[in-house]
Protein backbone atom coordinates (compact mmCIF):
# COMPACT_ATOMS: atom_id res chain seq x y z
CA UNK A 1 0.00 0.00 0.00
CA UNK A 2 1.10 3.14 -0.91
CA UNK A 3 0.96 6.17 1.49
CA UNK A 4 2.31 9.85 0.74
CA UNK A 5 3.58 12.23 3.00
CA UNK A 6 1.07 14.15 5.15
CA UNK A 7 0.40 17.68 2.63
CA UNK A 8 1.61 19.67 6.20
CA UNK A 9 5.30 17.70 5.65
CA UNK A 10 5.34 18.21 1.92
CA UNK A 11 4.79 22.18 2.15
CA UNK A 12 7.29 22.20 5.39
CA UNK A 13 9.88 20.92 2.78
CA UNK A 14 9.20 23.12 -0.02
CA UNK A 15 9.61 26.04 2.35
CA UNK A 16 12.42 24.80 4.22
CA UNK A 17 14.32 23.65 0.95
CA UNK A 18 13.51 27.56 -0.39
CA UNK A 19 14.67 29.60 2.53
CA UNK A 20 17.63 27.40 3.46
CA UNK A 21 18.92 26.52 -0.23
CA UNK A 22 17.22 29.52 -2.56
CA UNK A 23 17.18 32.54 -0.72
CA UNK A 24 20.74 32.97 -0.10
CA UNK A 25 21.10 32.77 -3.48
CA UNK A 26 18.77 35.69 -4.91
CA UNK A 27 18.68 39.30 -3.71
CA UNK A 28 16.09 42.03 -4.62
CA UNK A 29 13.03 41.33 -6.14
CA UNK A 30 13.61 38.12 -6.40
CA UNK A 31 14.29 37.23 -2.70
CA UNK A 32 11.69 39.46 -1.80
CA UNK A 33 9.06 37.31 -4.37
CA UNK A 34 10.60 34.22 -2.45
CA UNK A 35 10.07 35.64 1.00
CA UNK A 36 6.40 36.20 -0.05
CA UNK A 37 6.21 32.72 -1.29
CA UNK A 38 7.60 31.06 1.97
CA UNK A 39 5.12 33.48 4.08
CA UNK A 40 1.92 31.76 1.81
CA UNK A 41 3.25 27.92 2.70
CA UNK A 42 3.54 28.88 6.02
CA UNK A 43 -0.22 30.26 5.50
CA UNK A 44 -1.10 27.05 3.55
CA UNK A 45 0.67 24.91 6.98
CA UNK A 46 -1.42 26.88 9.14
CA UNK A 47 -4.64 26.41 7.04
CA UNK A 48 -4.50 22.75 7.13
CA UNK A 49 -3.65 22.61 10.95
CA UNK A 50 -6.02 24.98 11.84
CA UNK A 51 -8.78 25.94 9.15
CA UNK A 52 -10.87 23.00 9.77
CA UNK A 53 -11.33 23.26 13.63
CA UNK A 54 -11.96 26.99 13.11
CA UNK A 55 -14.39 26.53 10.49
CA UNK A 56 -16.17 23.91 12.63
CA UNK A 57 -16.06 26.80 15.37
CA UNK A 58 -17.43 29.29 13.22
CA UNK A 59 -20.27 27.46 11.94
CA UNK A 60 -20.74 26.48 15.33
CA UNK A 61 -21.14 29.70 16.78
CA UNK A 62 -23.21 30.86 14.06
CA UNK A 63 -25.93 28.26 14.20
CA UNK A 64 -26.35 29.16 17.99
CA UNK A 65 -25.78 32.80 16.97
CA UNK A 66 -28.66 32.66 14.05
CA UNK A 67 -31.12 29.55 15.62
CA UNK A 68 -30.53 28.29 12.26
CA UNK A 69 -28.95 25.35 10.48
CA UNK A 70 -26.80 25.42 7.31
CA UNK A 71 -23.01 25.29 6.10
CA UNK A 72 -20.32 27.34 6.64
CA UNK A 73 -20.80 29.83 3.85
CA UNK A 74 -24.87 30.14 3.77
CA UNK A 75 -24.87 31.00 8.15
CA UNK A 76 -22.17 33.41 7.40
CA UNK A 77 -24.49 34.92 4.24
CA UNK A 78 -27.14 35.03 6.39
CA UNK A 79 -25.63 37.00 8.89
CA UNK A 80 -24.58 39.26 6.77
CA UNK A 81 -27.85 39.59 4.87
CA UNK A 82 -29.15 40.25 8.85
CA UNK A 83 -26.51 43.06 9.37
CA UNK A 84 -27.19 44.61 5.98
CA UNK A 85 -30.79 44.44 6.60
CA UNK A 86 -30.48 46.01 10.28
CA UNK A 87 -32.10 43.05 12.12
CA UNK A 88 -28.86 42.37 13.32
CA UNK A 89 -28.48 44.11 17.01
CA UNK A 90 -24.72 45.28 16.79
CA UNK A 91 -24.48 45.68 21.04
CA UNK A 92 -25.66 42.02 20.94
CA UNK A 93 -22.90 40.58 23.27
CA UNK A 94 -23.00 37.17 21.38
CA UNK A 95 -22.22 38.36 17.45
CA UNK A 96 -19.17 40.16 19.08
CA UNK A 97 -17.89 37.73 20.24
CA UNK A 98 -18.62 35.93 17.51
CA UNK A 99 -16.69 37.75 15.22
CA UNK A 100 -13.91 38.67 17.93
CA UNK A 101 -13.55 34.78 17.60
CA UNK A 102 -13.51 34.40 13.75
CA UNK A 103 -10.98 37.88 13.91
CA UNK A 104 -8.67 35.65 16.02
CA UNK A 105 -8.94 32.08 14.48
CA UNK A 106 -8.20 34.41 10.88
CA UNK A 107 -5.24 36.12 12.93
CA UNK A 108 -3.91 32.40 13.84
CA UNK A 109 -3.55 31.64 10.32
CA UNK A 110 -2.76 34.82 8.33
CA UNK A 111 -0.70 36.86 10.43
CA UNK A 112 0.36 34.73 14.09
CA UNK A 113 3.62 36.89 14.21
CA UNK A 114 1.71 39.90 14.36
CA UNK A 115 2.35 41.69 17.63
CA UNK A 116 -1.10 42.53 19.01
CA UNK A 117 -2.62 39.07 17.92
CA UNK A 118 0.28 37.40 19.93
CA UNK A 119 -0.04 39.89 22.93
CA UNK A 120 -3.78 38.74 22.96
CA UNK A 121 -3.24 35.16 22.16
CA UNK A 122 -0.97 35.07 24.91
CA UNK A 123 -2.94 36.79 27.99
CA UNK A 124 -5.10 34.73 30.01
CA UNK A 125 -8.61 35.78 29.03
CA UNK A 126 -7.93 36.84 25.08
CA UNK A 127 -12.01 38.76 25.48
Amino acid sequence: MREPPPTVELVDAVAEFLSREVAPTLSGRLAFHLRVAVNVLGMIRREIELGPAADRAEQDRLAALLGAGGDLEALNAELCRRIAAGEADLEDTALIEHLWATTLDTLAIDQPSYATYRRIAASPDPS
